[in-house]
This record gives C-alpha cells, structure tokens and sequence, in this order.
C-alpha cells in the first residue's frame, strides 16, 4: 500500500494477530478489539501464518494470541521481521521465545529461578532427589511441560528430556517452587502510561498448574485466575527485570513479569513474558488496563 492510499482511508487499520486457534481471539482480548473500534480505528483478527494477509496494509499488527508458532517458531520469527510495523517488534520476540533468556537474566545478576539447559545430543544426569519441572526452552501454554518427583519417578523425567532433545528441543529443568501451591504466582503486567512508559497497570495471581508427569498440552484459561495486588517486593523485581530487556523497554508495547517465591520468600523470576502473553484485561479493568492499551495502541499509529 502506497503512502497514499493510508492517506485516503477514513480509518486506521490495526490488526491483532492471532492463529487459527481462536479466530476471533482469545476471550481476553475482546474488550481490547472492543475498545479500539470504539476509537473510530478498523480492527481486524488476522492468523499470522494466513497466506492472504497483506501486512502492509495495517497501520500497526499487535501481537496477541498466536500460540501454534511452538513448532515452528523459525517460521514464526521470520514472519515477525517481514511485518512493517509489528508490536512488540520482531527483535524482541526473537528473544523472547526461546527461554534461554533466564540465563542471560541470571549472568546479569537479577533473582531467576534456577534453570538448567540440555541441549540435543547432551546427556543428563538427574538430581537425585526433590521436586523439578521440565520443559522445552520453546514453548506457549505450558505445552509440553511435567512435574517430577524424585527419586521416583527419574525414568519419566528421563523419559521426557530424552524425548524433547530427540526431537532437536532444547530442555530446560528447574525445581519446582513449592510456594505456588499456596501463595500461587504473581503475574505483573506493565502496560505504556499517559506519556508513553511502560509502567505497572496490574496483577493477577496464577493457581497451581503442574501436578504431575507431563501428558500433554494444558488448554489455555485452565489455571484459577484471580486480582492481586503485588508486593513491595516483587514490584521491586519486576521493575529490576524489566530494565534488563535488550534495547530498553521503552519500545515495548506490554510485558508481563511472572514471579514465585523462592525457598526463602523472596520473588524469583519464572518468566519474562514479552512475544504473546494473555494480559488479564478483565481482571484489570479497575486499573483502566484496556483503556490504557487502547490508548498507546492509538498514539503509536
């Protein structure tokens, strides 16, 4: 599309990117799309593998709920770069991916859930006791992830990292945080204020998922989701976490900082959710979250 044709249109065009999944978008994102049309803006749900999607068209894609790129993340990523103008950008969402990221967060010094990495054609060696997740270091909805009690069950936790590297996956083992059987996860989500900053909007508190060997995908909105107000000290965390995003996170559209206690209570980061995190709008609504996304959605076109 020429400069001037966007010139002639009465509308802005923002598509929220998804997958053949939810082809109208996960629920969470309704008041989203709701809110932006009732801004005057053209809203459409695009797939973003559809083969007939012409990009250059939209104004602004925001990612949302594209959640079958697991198998295909180098399609995904490759997508990503060939978008104009995509939120959060491409570069992000190439890092953002692949869960090697904790490694770089730890090296820099900031409170990550200790994370161990066995890559295809490494051999490992269990711990020999206590309870330890596993999961592929590329992954969405906690696809492919188990809960392990050791020693006995170490053949099925064997089983599914000898699994996951056969497949040419990388897998990643981290014990298991026993704090969210009671406390549960926090889930602060950042969102751009008035003047364009990421700032805290909201939280939420996640119930536990995980209670056994892993026995397939675990379908999304399954966890017991509920408001929270977060800590002094897991604000303190997230806001460390968040100055630590490669290129600043002043170019971020949103982030979603998931956090656990630790052994002695204090947050540990599970996962710094920048590609394609459900944002909890709903749970959000008393902090005017939709209307602040709207709102940096529009100012960015």
């Amino acid at each position: 599309m020429t400069p001037e044709n966007h010139a002639t249109r009465d509308h802005s065009r923002v598509a929220l990117v998804t997958c053949d999944l939810f082809p109208d978008l996960w629920d969470d994102d309704h008041p989203l799309r709701d809110a932006l049309r009732g801004r005057g803006l053209e809203v459409d749900a695009v797939r973003w593998d559809d083969p007939a999607a012409d990009w250059a068209t939209y104004d602004l894609a925001v990612i949302r709920s594209p959640w079958d790129y697991v198998p295909r993340r180098d399609q995904f990523i490759a997508w990503a770069h060939s978008v104009p103008r995509l939120l959060n950008p491409a570069g992000v969402l190439e890092w953002n991916t692949d869960k090697r990221y904790l490694s770089r967060l730890a090296q820099a010094g900031l409170p990550v859930t200790p994370t161990g990495f066995v890559a295809p054609g490494q051999a490992w060696t269990p711990p020999t006791t206590g309870e330890w997740v596993v999961k592929p270091t590329v992954s969405a909805g906690s696809q492919d992830t188990g809960r392990y009690r050791l020693p006995a069950q170490r053949e099925l936790a064997e089983a599914h990292v000898a699994r996951l590297t056969a497949a040419g996956r990388t897998a990643m083992v981290q014990p298991y945080l026993t704090a969210v059987d009671d406390l549960g996860e926090t889930a602060l989500i950042y969102l751009p204020d008035a003047t364009g900053a990421l700032t805290f909007s909201h939280a939420i508190r996640k119930g536990p998922m995980l209670t056994g060997p892993d026995e397939g995908t675990i379908d999304p909105g399954s966890e017991q989701i509920d408001p929270r107000t977060p800590s002094a000290a897991e604000r303190r965390t997230a806001d460390r976490v968040l100055g630590h995003i490669p290129g600043g996170a002043e170019r971020l559209l949103y982030a979603r900082v998931d956090l656990i206690p630790g052994p002695d209570g204090e947050p540990l980061l599970v996962e710094l959710e920048l590609a394609e995190p459900s944002l909890f709008l709903r749970e959000g609504e008393t902090a005017g979250a939709t209307h602040r996304l709207a709102e940096a959605i529009t100012s960015r076109l």
